[in-house]
């Protein structure tokens, strides 16, 4: 089970900029934890939505429990695979 859920909307306003936005909530962890997810999201987002996302779109990543002890590797891999499936 990945780590994360994708949530990916088209805006249909034209614009072919994409955006992303991240959320953890209090069920995964204290401040610490969820603050270290966002950034692992970030980071991911960084690397992977650039030519992975879609354009005009807003792309939400929400952390699960399972995501935290989930190696960035493995984080990397179930991106990559929830962005192919988007694109379809």
């Amino acid at each position: 089970m990945p780590g994360f859920v994708l949530l990916v909307r088209d805006r249909r306003d034209g614009t072919p900029g994409k955006r992303v936005g991240y959320t953890v909530s209090k069920k995964v962890g204290g401040a610490v934890v969820r603050n270290r997810m966002k950034r692992r999201f970030r980071a991911l987002a960084r690397e992977l939505l650039v030519d992975g996302g879609l354009p005009g779109s807003d792309h939400v990543l929400i952390g699960r429990p399972s995501g935290i002890e989930r190696p960035f590797a493995e984080l990397r891999d179930d991106l990559t695979r929830a962005l192919k499936k988007v694109s379809r």
